[in-house]
């Protein structure tokens, strides 16, 4: 290219380029194609690498002349350039496989396939040895013609027994044809040759055993001295490839000992294991007598009579091939590993140790009866070659079913801390006391997880079981179940499922009441409970006396088992109202009150027949209290230790007793875990653990709400529950009617209340949702504010607070002026303080009253003021202080001022008024602010009264958990 300048123009010019022809690009892209002609012959050529001691292998074209003789030039034949027009598997290997002996190679395996690849021609190709000694280059002096072949080869050594000494010589044989060993010649390392026709033998060790008889002679002849030291040194080795066969030809005068007296001869079969680099050689050995002999070798045996002839003992050939077999199937390697020369198998470390693949041999081996050596001797190898092997034997005990575990492995015995510290940590070893470590078999870990989760580690080899989980149990069938146990376990089946036909004891003769139905049923269902020594929960609705059927079982306890002591546990404020109901009904038992000035030494205990104190006492005196043993530790209003971790749970659990019961009219009260708190007391073990319980049912059931768990959660529970409602024994109450007052607040209130509000969302938006635990404190101060705001913005007592006008203050005191004068009136706040406004209007309008809260001393005389002084109209009550414990049915309206998160409290606090012994119509009234949190919290009742029915009696699933999106729809209106 150049440029040229015309004037002002400027322009480029290009040189041309010829176009080129068809045939020139023809000639380019398309190879010529290789032709042998008439005259022409292509011809294998092996010989000797020209500078290293390897086999070469070339592909020469040469000319033919008249009579069909070579004849220079001699081409050498780049194989390369035919492999990729060959189409054919044969021919391919046959080109790789000159390729492969054309360059410098890594000796190995390979050879031998390689070789066999070239021998089997499939050109037919005239075959040539090249004397490199003659010349370098390929000529018609250098190459001769040979015939190469792969043929049935044998080789036998045979050592021959003289009166003075002994002789030994080697024959080999090719298609059935022996030659001798003169004629022969070794080539190349790999070809055993006779005159021009060479045999390609495989088998190193063959052609090991025919050097070393072309090195030393064909015939040995050895003095019997000389002949020990070659047996050791040397045909020891050549007996393992090759066959050795003795013929003695001394003198025989004796032969005491016939060869028949060696046809029983003990014969076992044996595996040494070795280390192989990283490999691991399995060895197959059988052993005939005191000789073993390598099952892929080719050794003979030998016997000496008495008169110390030898003679041969056949090998058992079928025993020997069933071992073979046998390892074959174990492993494909196997297969192709059974052509090489080793008298082993082979398996990579990784693969037999880390994978554990030694524990599927093992079984194989053992079941045949084959014994194995050299395991433990592997190096970096600590495990236990045994299967790890499980026994579980149950047996009945007082309270428990006590299981035998045997783990073993071989004869290495496991214990349960091994193995639940392997869990623990997610490991599937366990150490063993003998130093190896045992493979835990994968259908392990989740049994185990099980049985930790719901039984009690007794000792090294035992775990207890409650009776109360018999269906535990019955549900492991590999479980082996003494008689004894499956007796018992039928008869728990049995009573606990036909629990409503239970039979009814006699009423106490000594009880001074009558029970209802319901009631003798109650009794007769705990008395069913102490025959089977299980604890249970006695939750029946609030006033449907369940004080009286405990008086009641307490005094049958005492017909039953004579002389008794037992400790009731309740709130301090029901102390004297459980005497007031003892001394009452069962004027003839001994009570005892421990609480304050009034405890004594807990070794009088045995002079009473109940012990009353609270659940302040047992915490702070359980050291003392854990020394005596009751009969009966009764939990009244048992949610009290609804927490579990709580040093109350954790007090009550440590005191002795027979048998527990719990009371509760609420068992359930926020979440499901509840109930976990309460049965881990009442009846250990039911439930596991509480992680298993957390895994089993809690978040399945308050996360998920997943209607089968809370069903297999109310079936492993109700036999040792027992409920009924108001509405299914108790028809002859009065009707009771429930309603709800709606309070519209005023401008000023609402104002307030909007600020509040908008101030709690942002609060809340600004926390993120993994964060909402850290703030629970002070979510739960913005909901209170925002409650106090609706009961009357005076509860904030806080200056900035420029109104004190309460809508829902007014509607109640209007309400209350206009039923008082015909009704008596509980009214119930969660807030002191509002009962104290609302006080301050009962005086204000003249409506007497009277109130029970924290601070009130003499509570059961207020109470019984209220119930007897009709002037007395309205009695204001905290709901904390007088939601339990109290029989007001002088009354018969029931006002509820603020709604609380849980309905089971409020119902308690109706049920004041709503008991048995009332005899008016009951109606119960909610104030509730609108467009407020209270009509949230109304419809986090009905969620909650839903959770607690699932696990009573119905079957609708539970609400889920509380969640930042629902915390500010609370707030969003």
């Amino acid at each position: 290219m150049f440029e040229k300048s015309t004037g002002d123009n400027t322009h480029q010019e290009f040189k041309r380029i010829a176009e080129p022809g068809k045939e020139a690009l023809f000639k380019n892209f398309v190879p010529d194609t290789f032709t042998i002609h008439e005259n022409q012959q292509l011809l294998l050529v092996i010989g000797k690498h020209r500078y290293y001691d390897l086999i070469s292998t070339q592909l020469i074209l040469c000319e033919k002349s008249a009579n069909n003789k070579i004849k220079a030039p001699f081409e050498k034949i780049n194989p390369m350039d035919w492999v990729w027009k060959e189409n054919q598997i044969p021919q391919l290997k046959f080109y790789l496989a000159v390729i492969r002996f054309q360059n410098v190679y890594q000796k190995s395996q390979a050879d031998i396939q390689s070789l066999k690849a070239l021998i089997s021609n499939p050109l037919k190709l005239q075959c040539y040895a090249h004397d490199h000694r003659i010349s370098d280059k390929i000529t018609t002096k250098s190459i001769s013609p040979v015939e190469i072949t792969q043929s049935k080869l044998s080789t036998k050594v045979i050592v021959t027994k003289h009166v003075d000494y002994y002789t030994v010589h080697c024959e080999f044989n090719a298609d059935n044809t022996r030659f001798a060993l003169e004629r022969i010649s070794i080539n190349h390392e790999y070809f055993i040759c006779v005159h021009d026709r060479w045999y390609l033998c495989a088998d190193v060790n063959m052609l090991q055993v025919i050097s070393y008889f072309i090195e030393h002679g064909p015939v040995l002849t050895l003095s019997y001295d000389t002949f020990k030291e070659f047996k050791h040194d040397v045909l020891n080795t050549f007996e393992l490839y090759v066959t050795v066969e003795l013929t003695d030809l001394t003198e025989n005068t004796g032969n005491k000992r016939s060869k028949s007296d060696f046809s029983n001869v003990e014969i076992k079969k044996i595996i040494y294991l070795s280390n192989l680099d990283n490999y691991i050689a399995i060895n197959p050995v059988i052993q005939y007598g005191h000789v073993e002999v390598p099952v892929l070798s080719k050794k003979q045996i030998y016997f000496e009579d008495d008169d110390g002839k030898q003679f041969k003992v056949e090998r058992q050939g079928a025993l020997e091939d069933d071992f073979i077999a046998l390892l074959l199937k174990q492993h494909s390697d196997f297969n192709d590993q059974l052509s090489n020369p080793l008298l082993y198998f082979y398996l990579h470390k990784a693969y037999f140790l880390d994978q554990h693949q030694f524990l599927r041999l093992f079984d194989d081996w053992q079941a045949h009866n084959i014994a194995v050596f050299g395991f433990s001797e592997l190096k970096g190898n600590k495990f236990n070659r045994n299967r790890g092997n499980i026994t579980m034997r149950v047996s009945s005990g007082v309270n428990w079913f006590n299981t035998d575990v045997n783990i073993q492995f071989g004869d290495t015995r496991a214990t349960l801390s091994q193995l639940k510290y392997s869990l623990r940590n997610k490991s599937r070893y366990i150490q063993l006391d003998d130093g190896t470590i045992g493979i835990i078999p994968q259908e392990w870990i989740e049994k185990f997880k099980s049985f930790f989760r719901v039984a009690e580690v007794d000792g090294d080899h035992s775990f207890r079981i409650s009776k109360t989980n018999y269906s535990f149990i019955q549900a492991e069938s590999e479980l082996v179940i003494d008689s004894e146990a499956k007796k018992e376990i039928a008869s728990l089946e049995h009573a606990l499922n036909n629990i409503i036909d239970i039979p009814l004891v006699p009423v106490p003769l000594t009880l001074q009441a009558s029970l209802r139905h319901y009631q003798h049923q109650g009794v007769s269902w705990l008395n069913l409970l102490d025959d089977l020594k299980f604890g249970g929960c006695l939750a029946d609705d609030m006033g449907l006396g369940k004080t009286i059927q405990v008086i009641a079982f307490i005094l049958h306890l005492k017909e039953k088992h004579k002389k008794r002591t037992h400790l009731i546990v309740a709130p301090t404020t029901l102390l004297f109202s459980w005497k007031a109901e003892l001394e009452k009904f069962a004027p003839g038992l001994k009570v005892h009150i421990q609480h304050g000035t009034k405890r004594i030494n807990v070794t009088k205990f045995i002079s009473f027949d109940v012990v009353l104190t609270s659940y302040g006492i047992v915490a702070q005196d359980i050291q003392r209290l854990a020394q005596f043993n009751f009969s009966y530790v009764i939990l009244d209003e048992a949610q009290n230790i609804k927490n579990y971790s709580s040093q109350r749970h954790k007090a009550v659990s440590l005191l002795k007793c027979d048998n527990r019961l719990i009371l509760s009219g609420t068992p359930f009260e926020n979440n499901v875990f509840d109930l976990f708190s309460l049965f881990s007391f009442a009846c250990p073990g039911l439930l596991g653990t509480r992680q298993h319980f957390r895994d089993t049912y809690g978040i399945a059931i308050m996360k998920y709400k997943q209607k089968r768990a809370s069903k297999l959660l109310q079936k492993k529970i109700a036999p040792f529950l027992l409920r009924r409602t108001k509405d299914e024994v108790a028809r002859e109450l009065p009707e009771k009617t429930e309603m709800i007052l709606y309070c519209q607040m005023d401008v000023e209130q609402t104002s307030l209340y909007k600020q509040e509000e908008k101030k709690f969302r942002d609060y809340i938006s600004a926390i993120k949702q993994d964060e909402l635990l850290k703030h629970s404190l002070h979510i739960l101060k913005g909901l209170t504010r925002l409650r106090q705001i609706c009961n009357s913005p005076a509860l904030l007592k806080e200056d900035a607070v420029h109104t004190t006008q309460s809508a829902k203050i007014d509607l109640i005191l209007d309400k209350l002026t206009a039923i008082s004068p015909q009704h008596k009136v509980l009214v119930f706040s969660q807030f002191v303080s509002m009962l104290d406004l609302i006080a301050a209007g009962l005086d204000d309008r003249n409506i007497p009253y009277t109130t029970l809260t924290g601070k009130t001393k003499n509570r059961k005389e207020v109470v019984k003021q209220f119930n007897d002084d009709t002037a007395l109209r309205v009695f204001l009550i905290s709901l904390k202080t007088g939601g339990t414990g109290l029989n007001l049915t002088a009354a018969d309206y029931v006002f509820i001022v603020d709604p609380w998160w849980n309905p089971a409290v409020e119902n308690q606090a109706i049920d004041r008024a709503y008991r048995i012994g009332q005899e008016q119509k009951v109606v119960a009234v909610r104030f509730i602010c609108k467009n407020s949190i209270e009509e949230k919290i109304v419809t986090l009742q009905e969620s909650k009264a839903s959770m607690s029915k699932v696990l009573m009696d119905t079957k609708s699933p539970f609400p889920g958990f509380q969640t930042k999106e629902s915390l500010l729809d609370w707030i969003d209106h």
